[in-house]
């Protein structure tokens, strides 16, 4: 086991050590001409032995061979993790390994598993973690800050409760645009913990695949945190004349802001390569491990939103290598409007990089059908659809119908 990678976070983590486990050997991999039908799992339906064993089945029997089971929620493992804790829906259930028995009961239908890890985000502001050995408790100088508190908290000791309570009710206040408390893409020590998660998951289990969720700023007002402004600005100085070096070094101490409101184009690609970074150190550490393992994204099915405003450059990764598919979140119940932004993935890197995101919760089972005819004819390789959870909970066009095998009885047959 190696354990090189997290370890600068002190030994709380060694209390989430647990003994490796030994799945099934997956079943070969898709052939490149094999249409995925891949579901999103949310975490909650794995937190009982039961329900994950029920929701193999049911998407096997509907038809689906892909499955992404979200294992990292909120900075959490729903699986034996080395450097997270387990969150509290598992609770009481210490001989129960949620991504082990999946991966077991899914490799044996023949269903491929990836493992879904949300990445920046690692908080809900209105249920903030109660585990002291989260990382958000551990480093709280690590979260990511928007700017309207950026002054305020610069000078603060993070680990002063009043920190992550700011933050968290900042959170919840602009629910329309943050889902809850990040951490700062910027920071070293974010990324290398992120990477030791992943390689943990790679190294334990016998996946299929390793997918992005968050992999994202959480909108342009963030992150606005000392650690980030530091960065930027040893980033930034080098490439400044010295004169402009001079009057600003003696500007900083009055307005910790002062590089980024001053070199907005300059902050704004600062913060696009942290992401794109991380994606380029995790896929490439992927593969040197486990080279068959596929490593996907969920991204912002608007490609401008997404890099203007996520700083989550996503054409970028597919036209460098450095992703292998992206899941354009395309979740619409306009036909016209999936459309277009499942072909400006297509037209990025090609169909076969491409599983079209539909979220069923938007439509009907009539409009996911149409919706899965439309990525087939752009050419992508496949359909995402969000999610298990809703589609397991409703009905089907017909009396007693469900969801999911009207999906497959109008699309998959």
């Amino acid at each position: 086991m190696r354990t090189h990678r997290g370890a600068i976070f002190g030994v709380g983590a060694a209390l989430w050590v647990f003994a490796a486990c030994a799945p099934a050997r997956p079943p070969a991999p898709v052939a490149p001409t094999a249409e995925v039908r891949a579901l999103w799992v949310v975490r909650s339906t794995l937190a009982d032995p039961d329900s994950a064993r029920v929701m193999v089945r049911r998407a096997a029997e509907a038809g689906f061979n892909t499955l992404i089971v979200q294992v990292r929620g909120r900075g959490d493992a729903y699986y034996r993790s080395r450097w997270e804790p387990p969150p509290p829906a598992l609770a009481g259930r210490n001989g129960y390994d949620a991504l082990g028995r999946t991966i077991r009961e899914a490799h044996r239908r023949g269903l491929r598993v990836h493992a879904w890890i949300n990445t920046e985000l690692v908080a809900n502001a209105d249920s903030l973690p109660q585990d002291s050995a989260h990382f958000m408790y551990r480093r709280p100088d690590l979260l990511a800050v928007p700017r309207p508190l950026a002054r305020e908290l610069y000078d603060v000791d993070p680990r002063d409760p009043s920190y992550v309570q700011a933050l968290a009710a900042y959170a919840q206040a602009n629910r329309d645009h943050v889902e809850g408390l990040y951490t700062s893409p910027a920071a070293p020590e974010v990324k290398e913990h992120i990477y030791s998660v992943w390689i943990d998951l790679v190294e334990r289990y016998e996946l299929d695949g390793l997918h992005f969720d968050y992999v994202r700023y959480p909108a342009p007002d963030y992150d606005y945190s000392r650690v980030a402004l530091e960065r930027f600005r040893d980033w930034l100085v080098p490439t400044l004349p010295d004169s402009v070096r001079t009057r600003f070094a003696g500007l900083e101490p009055a307005d910790p802001l002062v590089y980024s409101d001053s070199f907005p184009d300059a902050w704004d690609r600062f913060r696009r390569l942290q992401i794109t970074e991380l994606v380029e150190r995790l896929y490439h550490g992927v593969k040197k491990r486990n080279p068959r393992l596929l490593v996907s994204a969920a991204v912002f099915g608007d490609a401008e939103n997404a890099y203007n405003l996520r700083f989550q450059d996503w054409r970028d990764w597919l036209r460098r290598g450095i992703l292998d598919v992206a899941c354009p979140m395309a979740y619409t119940d306009s036909t016209e409007l999936f459309r277009e932004r499942i072909r400006t993935a297509v037209e990025t890197a090609g169909g076969a990089r491409v599983w079209a995101g539909i979220g069923a919760y938007k439509n009907t089972v009539d409009g996911t059908v149409e919706q899965i005819g439309v990525a087939r004819g752009l050419g992508a390789a496949g359909v995402a659809i969000f999610s298990y959870d809703f589609m397991a909970r409703h009905a089907g066009t017909r009396p007693g119908e469900s969801y999911l095998l009207a999906v497959r009885d109008r699309a998959f047959r």
